[in-house]
């Protein structure tokens, strides 16, 4: 047995590493092939059983892998980026949310024929795109303008919106009285805000410690981590189901755009750690799969994705976009871009178990499989064609090649004007304030 557990570990790693270099290599979306991989080694192989992945044991750590996930994407978000995008985003995580909802469990109840409330639940759960598809393939593609500082606020900030929509819906459908169901939603609501409120006092505690020179250095980032860790669990256990996603994100948010101490050492830590938890992921929770399952779901998947790739994403877009600056090129560079992850994955996992001891929800056992076929659809439709869509449209920026200058002085500025005037792009580092400000007149 114990033999067994070391091989299952070694073949986890051994995989998700091989296939993030693989898809580095090949220029293709890691996440398909570590979605192969898992599919592989669980169901068909059975390298890794897929019947001792059931636990509730994996559940737990797919949800505090994603919660990290969360806090490092929360750290690259920088308030400054929103200029002139801000009123994109804010209206694609909420206006477009709630329109992706609609359609997609209005699509899972007709094609499916899962019950409404299962449809309902479904739709929130695919609402979320999430930073660990997102993230690779802005880095393949380097949109130009706006676009891609767009995808990824979305991509961050849209995971706990969707988690949040499938807890407030597995609320209602539990409770048998309306007025019972509306004051549940306006407690999850207000937990919520509270917990938001926690992760922000979290991030203002790590400053402090860190500013006061509480903590030695080596242990920053572990410190980091507890905090993270402990503020999630407390957020899910004591105060709202999944609400712990808001207050690590916000935790992640607020470091990065505080001015009082360094956090670079931090961020770098949570990227290298990032990699490894989506490796390991994304192969245990597809090992879980089971094949019948799959084929039994996956005719009507590919109608179930054509309504959410050409219907369900393009109006959302449409409508979120409506009157901002944006370019008509950005704007459809946009509405094709929208792939699945693992935090639909890890959510859609959740609320199967949850419903497991709920008599009549049967159906509750295809929440899994179509999520994983919508996974699997979405990043190939998108992770294969973004680039080239990208391209044709004009908004992706070519092998960039340009000059960086230390300092920004008159004579760096005067040198940075005329390599810029011979078509190089240019840019200035320096801790002069008045240097860089003048550097941007």
């Amino acid at each position: 047995m114990t033999e067994t557990i070391f091989s299952g570990v070694a073949i986890v790693l051994v995989f998700g590493v091989l296939a993030q270099w693989l898809g580095w290599r090949l220029g293709l979306p890691s996440i398909l092939l570590l979605l192969a991989a898992g599919i592989v080694a669980g169901p068909i192989e059975g390298f890794l059983n897929p019947e001792a992945l059931r636990g509730e044991w994996l559940l737990a750590f797919a949800s505090i892998s994603v919660a990290l996930i969360l806090y490092e994407g929360g750290l690259t978000l920088r308030f400054s980026e929103l200029r002139g995008a801000g009123g994109v985003v804010r209206n694609l995580v909420t206006v477009g949310a709630l329109l992706t909802w609609a359609i997609a469990g209005l699509a899972a109840h007709w094609i499916f024929g899962l019950s409404a409330a299962l449809a309902t639940l479904l739709g929130a759960v695919l609402v979320v795109t999430g930073p660990t598809v997102i993230g690779p393939l802005l880095r393949q593609i380097r949109p130009t303008g706006s676009a891609g500082t767009i995808l990824k606020w979305e991509g961050i900030v849209i995971d706990p919106v969707g988690a949040l929509l499938a807890v407030l819906v597995f609320g209602v459908v539990t409770v048998p009285e309306a007025e019972d169901a509306t004051v549940e939603i306006a407690k999850g609501l207000a937990r919520t805000v509270f917990s938001c409120v926690l992760g922000a006092g979290a991030a203002g505690g790590l400053v402090l410690m860190l500013k006061r020179h509480w903590v030695p250095e080596f242990l920053q980032n572990a410190v980091s981590l507890m905090l993270v860790v402990a503020s999630f669990v407390f957020c899910n256990e004591f105060v709202q189901h999944e609400s712990g996603f808001f207050a690590v994100t916000i935790m992640g948010i607020v470091l990065a755009n505080q001015k009082a101490v360094d956090v670079r050492h931090i961020v770098e830590f949570k990227e290298n750690l990032r990699v490894l938890l989506i490796s390991t992921l994304f192969i245990l929770l597809a090992a879980r799969l089971k094949i019948r399952d799959l084929q039994e779901v996956w005719l009507p998947a590919i109608a179930f994705i054509a309504v959410l790739v050409l219907v369900a994403r393009p109006l959302a877009i449409l409508v979120s976009t409506w009157r901002s600056p944006l370019k008509r090129n950005e704007r459809i560079f946009l509405a094709w871009m929208a792939p699945r992850g693992i935090v639909a994955a890890a959510v859609a996992s959740v609320f199967a178990l949850r419903f497991e001891d709920i008599e009549g929800f049967e159906q509750a056992r295809l929440l899994v499989p179509i999520t994983f076929a919508t996974i699997i659809g979405t990043v190939a439709i998108y992770g294969l064609t973004a680039g080239l869509v990208a391209r044709r449209l004009g908004v992706a920026e070519p092998d960039p090649q340009g000059v960086l200058i230390v300092g920004a002085n008159a004579w760096a500025r005067a040198l940075a004007a005329t390599r810029k005037d011979k078509g190089f792009r240019v840019l200035l580092v320096d801790s002069n304030r008045n240097h860089t400000a003048a550097a941007r007149m």
